[in-house]
């Protein structure tokens, strides 16, 4: 009941753990800034389709825009024809780094107790 009563005494959005879900949540933003946390380089349009998989353009292009205007990605344009799109992570897409992989390292362990 002690747990309970927290919850009911504090505001949950107002925490920083609500403030990160909300900047990540979304079927593919983390799938995204991991693997552009991965590649280590810049990754163009169809190469993060591709890794993605299942994913359609409508819905990357969404997710790329809102983790660009949520400052975790850039997008650099090159002026050229045709036109060149590269999308790496920000300082910040970097900082949450360390916490997918602390995610990733946690699925691992589970899923080898899984088998």
């Amino acid at each position: 009941m002690d747990d309970i009563t927290y919850v009911k005494k504090h505001n949950l959005d107002d925490t920083g753990f609500a403030y990160t879900m909300n900047l990540i949540k979304g079927k593919y933003k983390v799938f995204v800034l991991y693997a552009l946390s991965l590649n280590d380089q810049p990754m163009r349009y169809n190469s993060l389709k591709r890794t993605l998989g299942k994913i359609s353009f409508k819905t990357l292009t969404n997710t790329l825009r809102e983790l660009e205007n949520d400052d975790l990605i850039v997008r650099k344009e090159y002026p050229q024809v045709p036109p060149k799109v590269e999308y790496s992570l920000t300082k910040r897409g970097r900082s949450l780094v360390p916490v997918m992989d602390a995610i990733c390292t946690w699925g691992e362990k589970e899923m080898k107790k899984q088998i």
